[in-house]
């Protein structure tokens, strides 16, 4: 762990001027850890692997000194090429960060671009044209620019990944390779992420050079001032619990997590049968629905925003008072990431997850062994369900037995196959008749079999074998034939 000495004001860093000037008019006074300790490093020109809940300032802690250093080597930029390149998980984070260099970068006239899906890919070709000092993009998008020869990577001097893990978790890690591939091996390389898992760590040895970590909290630590609650309820009551909770806890934003889009989709229609306004952000929505939903969220026209983990990564908002787990994450780092959207800026936050089944029980067992602490649950279940699910068990299990054992285990044993062969000429042969009885001695209806006309009904199965047995039947014909 790099010590550093702990700065308690911007003004300590000694940033270049037109820095200072944007962030007083942003009325940034006291850093946070992460910043203090991270900016003296980037000063420095050190390769930093940066950790840190989100909603801690990660992206001031990376984007100011960088600002710096490029004030203090001010050039103009290659054409279809840029200074800085940030790479982010999703459209919105993406969007945030490039905001929030144009803020702080506001008297220096900053040269930025953003390059990220669900937009036509011709404006941002053009805007890059002329080269960039700042390109913030996600990986698939940057990669379309750069196999379009629209942008290149030559003159690239510093690289950063914003929330590292969540880029690995969606399977961007061939496209940062790739990318990484491309770029001069003389750069400054920052990693910035919520948390640190093993994969993370092993990709940050093989990219950075003797790199400094910086790590303000533990890897698996949740803020101190969120109010973490479980309740265990059915999962066909999941929806109309959801209303309830809304409905009576003093919320003045809530952010709702689902699995999946659909999901997310299916719970804004319960919400809304019951009253609620609300809305979705996921992969599947247009980048304008996304950002017209963003900005009434933020403005407080909706309460109530429902989303994807993916989506998720981009929403930074104050103000959020609830954040209610609809489907229990099966990743136990991403229950950190989610819970930490409220309880912001020094304010109070609620966390309530909604746990139905076994499944997401064990999900439970995960989240509290990584975050070491023991969940308060609340059981909403109702008695009657508790014990269907046993029951439904139960029922299902002799259900499935005939498939299994019935006449495949008997009837495939070692000494059944000669009988079953031998039993298409046994019409008119009794010798055949008497081996099948021995090999079946277990079931004593069987005997009776040999008089014709009985035993037709509980010879159903065997017929089924005869059949299924008819081509391998033609072997002792053969061997008849010499005879």
């Amino acid at each position: 762990m790099e010590r550093t000495r702990l700065l308690t004001s911007f003004q300590d860093f000694g940033l270049a001027d037109p820095i200072s000037r944007a962030l007083k008019e942003e009325n940034y006074v006291t850093p946070t850890p992460i910043q203090s300790q991270t900016i003296p490093l980037v000063l420095a020109a050190r390769d930093v692997v940066g950790i840190a809940q989100t909603g801690t300032g990660k992206t001031a802690a990376f984007a100011l000194p960088i600002l710096h250093r490029i004030l203090e080597h001010r050039i103009k930029p290659q054409p279809k090429a840029c200074r800085v390149l940030v790479l982010s998980p999703t459209r919105e984070l993406s969007g945030q960060i490039l905001e929030s260099f144009n803020a702080y970068g506001r008297h220096m006239r900053l040269t930025s671009a953003l390059a990220i899906g669900g937009v036509p890919m011709g404006r941002q070709v053009r805007s890059v044209m002329q080269g960039v000092e700042v390109m913030v993009a996600t990986p698939g998008r940057l990669l379309d620019l750069v196999q379009s020869n629209g942008l290149k990577l030559g003159n690239v001097e510093f690289l950063v990944l914003d929330e590292a893990d969540r880029m690995l978790d969606m399977g961007f890690i061939n496209d940062i390779r790739k990318i990484v591939s491309k770029l001069p091996v003389r750069r400054q390389t920052l990693f910035f992420s919520a948390t640190m898992p093993k994969d993370i760590a092993d990709l940050a040895d093989q990219m950075l050079r003797d790199p400094a970590r910086v790590a303000v909290t533990p890897v698996a630590s949740t803020a101190d001032r969120i109010t973490q609650r479980i309740v265990q309820v059915d999962h066909s009551a999941k929806a109309a619990f959801l209303a309830q909770l809304l409905q009576h806890e003093p919320v003045d934003r809530a952010l709702v997590f689902t699995r999946t889009k659909h999901g997310a989709d299916k719970v804004v229609k319960g919400l809304a049968r019951a009253g609620i306004s609300a809305d979705a952000i996921h992969g599947n929505k247009s980048q304008n629905h996304r950002e017209r939903v963003l900005a009434a969220f933020r403005s407080g026209q909706i309460r109530t925003l429902v989303a994807t983990d993916i989506a998720a990564r981009g929403i930074d908002v104050d103000g959020i008072s609830h954040v209610v787990n609809f489907d229990l994450p099966n990743v136990p780092e991403t229950y950190v990431h989610r819970i930490g959207r409220t309880a912001r800026a020094g304010a109070d936050g609620i966390a309530i997850s909604l746990v139905a089944g076994g499944e997401e029980m064990s999900y439970l067992r995960d989240i509290e062994k990584l975050i070491r602490i023991a969940l308060s649950r609340e059981d909403r279940r109702t008695p009657g369900q508790r014990e269907a699910v046993p029951a439904a068990s139960q029922h299902r299990g002799p259900r499935s037995a005939p498939r299994v054992h019935g006449t495949r285990a008997n009837d495939g044993a070692p000494g059944s196959k000669g009988p079953r062969r031998r039993r298409r000429p046994g019409g008119n042969n009794g010798a055949p008749q008497t081996n099948r009885h021995e090999g079946n001695r277990h079931e004593p209806m069987r005997p009776s079999s040999s008089s014709h006309g009985g035993g037709k009904a509980e010879g159903m199965q065997g017929v089924a074998f005869l059949h299924r047995e008819s081509r391998p039947n033609t072997r002792p014909n053969r061997t008849q034939r010499p005879r």
